[in-house]
């Protein structure tokens, strides 16, 4: 019996996001939005590519959330993008109430589902889903390290004109300006890269790294990424379908890892068939720790504005 999949926001984000877990065969997928007709049409166009891309999956566009009954997974894209000069904070208020809506809906028809939070910004909206569904916290789960991970990792293959495959990174924290890229946990091929570039360089690109949406915001002028959140999502959603226990930066529930307690925020975590099925604990550098603490609680600030 195939897997199904609800992608909640059919922009750029969600609908980039149902065409990559077709093409990954990982199950059938069923793409919502608000808008009359739209998903319909994008999850036609997608149909009408199966025999081309030579893929099975069944993509249905609806504006009934009622379609979600039995969705083993649930992506929440929703809510407005990014402009030039706008912070991921400046979407809080706006994004809190459609995401609340969203997870109302995802409680509602899909009590089973594992919920993965993609609308920004992204750690305090995965607090809201986690609150707002009630479900248990293994099960809500928020796609930020992966694709922070992924621009560190580009930026270092690209400087050092390298495979982008032989390059690993790790990139804790919030999703924003205060992340935490860790220069001694990212690696070439085993190489730690702080042996094969200087200081001022991994600097460079760990700054780079944490304005990397915005950067990204400034050149389309309107809207945002979506092309590396949408792979990003569909490398957590197999990791989900297929149980295959990747490790994982996703902003996962701490009761009291790296410190910190009762939120949710970037840390390494195993993705199985039941979610976050355990949070891995680095040795981190009092800097690191600091850091990343700050990063938390830069994130528990915004949910007490939302009332979290």
């Amino acid at each position: 019996m195939k897997s199904k999949i609800t992608v909640v926001g059919a922009g750029f984000v969600g609908a980039t996001t149902a065409q990559r877990l077709a093409e990954k065969h990982l199950g059938d997928i069923v793409l919502h939005d608000v808008v009359p007709d739209m998903p319909k049409g994008k999850a036609l166009d997608m149909m009408e590519s199966a025999c081309i891309e030579g893929f099975d999956s069944r993509v249905i566009g609806t504006n009934d959330p009622a379609d979600y009954k039995d969705s083993d997974v649930v992506v929440i894209t929703s809510g407005i993008a990014r402009k030039p000069g706008m912070s991921r904070d400046d979407l809080l208020k706006t994004n809190a109430d459609i995401v609340g809506g969203v997870a109302d809906n995802v409680k509602k028809y899909a009590p089973n589902a594992i919920v993965i939070v993609v609308s920004n910004p992204l750690d305090v909206m995965t607090c809201l889903a986690g609150a707002r569904t009630g479900f248990p916290k293994n099960r809500v789960i928020g796609m930020a390290g992966v694709l922070d991970s992924a621009r560190f990792r580009c930026f270092i293959a690209q400087e050092l004109g390298v495979s982008h495959q032989d390059v690993q990174a790790m990139v804790l924290g919030g999703h924003g300006d205060d992340m935490v890229p860790l220069v001694r946990y990212s690696t070439v091929s085993g190489i730690c890269v702080a042996d094969l570039l200087p200081k001022e360089k991994l600097d460079a690109l760990v700054t780079r790294t944490r304005g990397g949406g915005a950067e990204i915001v400034a050149l389309l002028k309107t809207g945002s990424a979506y092309y590396a959140p949408s792979a990003s999502v569909a490398q957590m959603v197999a990791s989900i379908i297929r149980d295959e226990k990747r490790i994982l930066p996703c902003a996962a529930w701490c009761a009291g890892q790296y410190g910190i307690k009762d939120m949710f925020v970037g840390v390494p975590c195993k993705l199985g068939r039941n979610g976050v099925e355990q949070i891995i604990e680095l040795k981190l550098s009092p800097d690191e720790l600091k850091q990343l603490q700050s990063s938390a609680e830069h994130v528990r600030e915004s949910m007490k504005v939302i009332g979290l």
